[in-house]
């Protein structure tokens, strides 16, 4: 059984779409296209697969998406007794959450055209483990035309996500109060997105197994990690394998967060879950 917690649907007028966006995102395109098939771990050190770079990814949002971060990172800052963060000064916020969950949107959208085959504007998008919404907030309110899902399982950051939604105005975020585990065996979730993220949730061989399952056949899950994650990558290759993925890429993001470089770990979901995974908690 999940829950959701009730949205306040709020019309404003459109954005940009992400197509313009990522137009203006001062990225440069990966040389070459990467096939579905498992990296060669034991050059994995010596892997470019994408460069990222950037002043700064705020600054190429509009200004009614600036004015939706700021309110979001107002709210944020409010209810952070929650302890929703561990940074306490907006610019901090800003550096640390807005622009790193910001900069894993250019290498999305070079793996899903070069592998997906399908269009980038209109994506379906699951956010595992979201907390304070980073970065499934973030990237609802940079790409309006994407349909995002917040899973979150604590009640009290449900609450919060439910009122930054409501405040800012997003009527492309569900948020779903559930564990992963449950919900990748619910047939309303289970293969049903075009894209799953998670950022500072668990370890690369867990989330595989929390996020693989939401993702359809032919879809990505992408990991934010830190600046060297190939040792993780290479102990999550067998659950990564089981279910029903491959490393794609490991694309180098170099983030205006205080910890510098970052890395998103790209997977392509070539065939189908088993239906025992996810397992129930505590099982892995």
């Amino acid at each position: 059984m999940f829950y959701r917690c009730k949205i306040l649907n709020v019309n404003f007028p459109s954005s940009m779409s992400v197509g313009t966006f990522v137009k203006h995102l001062p990225f440069s395109k990966p040389k070459t296209s990467f096939p579905p098939q498992r990296l060669n771990f034991k050059s994995l050190t010596t892997t470019t697969t994408c460069v990222t770079r950037s002043s700064s990814y705020f600054e190429t949002l509009n200004s009614r998406q600036k004015d939706q971060i700021h309110l979001y990172v107002d709210a944020l800052l409010q209810w952070n007794q929650m302890n929703l963060t561990a940074v306490n000064e907006v610019n901090e916020v800003m550096q640390r959450h807005i622009e790193d969950s910001l900069a894993i949107i250019p290498p999305i959208q070079n793996s899903y055209i070069s592998s997906c085959n399908n269009s980038f504007d209109n994506l379906r998008i699951v956010d595992v483990g979201s907390g304070a919404g980073l970065p499934g907030l973030v990237l609802a309110v940079a790409c309006p035309g994407w349909e995002v899902t917040l899973v979150e399982s604590m009640n009290k950051r449900c609450l919060f996500l439910e009122h930054a939604v409501s405040l800012i105005g997003l009527s492309n975020v569900q948020v779903v109060r559930e564990r992963a585990e449950k919900l990748g065996q619910d047939s309303n979730f289970r293969e049903r997105f075009d894209v799953a993220v998670a950022r500072a949730v668990a370890e690369m061989k867990v989330l595989a197994e929390y996020c693989l399952p939401l993702v359809r056949v032919g879809g990505l899950f992408v990991a934010a990690k830190g600046h060297n994650p190939q040792d993780e990558v290479k102990s999550a290759e067998r659950a990564t394998n089981l279910m029903g993925a491959s490393v794609l890429q490991l694309c180098s993001v170099e983030s205006h967060s205080p910890h510098g470089q970052r890395t998103a770990i790209i997977c392509l979901k070539n065939r189908p879950t088993p239906r025992k995974y996810p397992r129930d908690p505590g099982l892995f």
